[in-house]
């Protein structure tokens, strides 16, 4: 184990790879990259995240390190620029992706509750048996008529309108909301 008393040591051994002195490092020094990315940040999880990224960076590319063009900590700070800069850049991706989503925009809430009762439906539907289910797909997804769907599908009309009241009654059975008011 190495004893360091000063700077020039220490950055010595940490460019030499030694385990003890990124020990050192981290402990003198983390403190600073830490309030560094929180304050930039504002964000306590990816100041972590940052501070942890920022001397597992410094470990990797130890051997570029060059004293002679400043101390440790300085090459640490700039280190922790360039991850602040990279969470910022993940935070604008994400925040893109999110807009770029369907359910984004001004009515968020309205488009998740939209997506919502779309699967609630669409599982509802699935449960009907085959005819049901293929008969009010045409009415209300391709919005035919009675009579078109007795053409489309050869079924008698009368079994067209059936299998329609039958399915409106099964689905809003199935998707009935109880009254928890009273």
């Amino acid at each position: 184990m190495i004893v360091v008393d000063e700077d020039a040591e220490l950055e010595t051994a940490f460019s030499d790879g030694d385990p003890d002195a990124v020990r050192i490092a981290y402990d003198r020094w983390s403190p600073l990259v830490y309030t560094l990315a929180v304050r930039a940040l504002g964000n306590v999880a990816e100041a972590e995240d940052v501070t942890q990224q920022v001397f597992v960076s410094a470990w990797r590319s130890r051997t570029s390190y060059r004293s002679d063009l400043g101390p440790l900590p300085a090459w640490l700070v700039g280190i922790t620029r360039r991850r602040i800069a990279d969470a910022f850049e993940v935070r604008a991706r994400e925040r893109r992706a999110v807009e770029a989503s369907p359910a984004a925009g001004d009515g968020h809430a309205e488009n998740v509750t939209q997506v919502l009762d779309s699967v609630i439906i669409t599982d509802a539907l699935g449960r009907l048996p085959e005819p049901q289910r293929r008969v009010v797909a045409l009415a209300f997804y391709e919005q035919l008529t009675h009579t078109e769907i007795a053409a489309h599908t050869g079924l008698p009309l009368g079994t067209v309108k059936s299998h329609l009241r039958r399915s409106l009654e099964r689905l809003r059975s199935t998707l009935e909301v109880p009254d928890v008011t009273s």
